[in-house]
């Protein structure tokens, strides 16, 4: 994927990405740099949904509706840091990342930790931004 702002790419003598993802993005000099704080599966209302898939969805969902208040897309994303607190939920975080990103391949380092600010919580993803 390239575009006038970002380079995207995986080039050969590194190793490929092991999912949608770039080994790096590179941003042309003088633009707007958006710095997205870690988000999490909790919805404005304050509900935190009941499943892992709930959680990760609605946690995409409020990183794209920052996004959206500055005027960008998942397109505009260069870099995000995913945690997540379990092995098992690696697969189901690439599925709904894809599907969140609609294309979009950002950098991007997933985590896998032995908690996060909440016990009831799963997954927490920040994200850099340029446009």
């Amino acid at each position: 994927m390239t575009d006038t702002i970002h380079r995207h790419a995986s080039p050969a003598g590194a190793p490929q990405p092991a999912s949608r993802y770039s080994q790096l993005v590179s941003v042309e000099p003088h633009r707007r740099w958006v710095y997205l704080s870690g988000q999490i599966g909790v919805t404005p209302e304050g509900v935190l949904p009941d499943s892992a898939e709930g959680q990760m969805k609605q946690t995409w969902a409020n990183l794209l509706a920052l996004l959206a208040a500055e005027g960008l897309g998942p397109e505009h994303l260069v870099r995000i840091n995913a945690f997540i607190t379990r092995q098992d939920l690696t697969g189901l975080f690439r599925e709904t990342r894809d599907a969140a990103l609609d294309g979009a391949q950002p950098a991007s380092t997933l985590l896998v930790v032995a908690g996060l600010a909440h016990p009831d919580w799963v997954v927490e993803i920040e994200a850099v931004a340029a446009s």
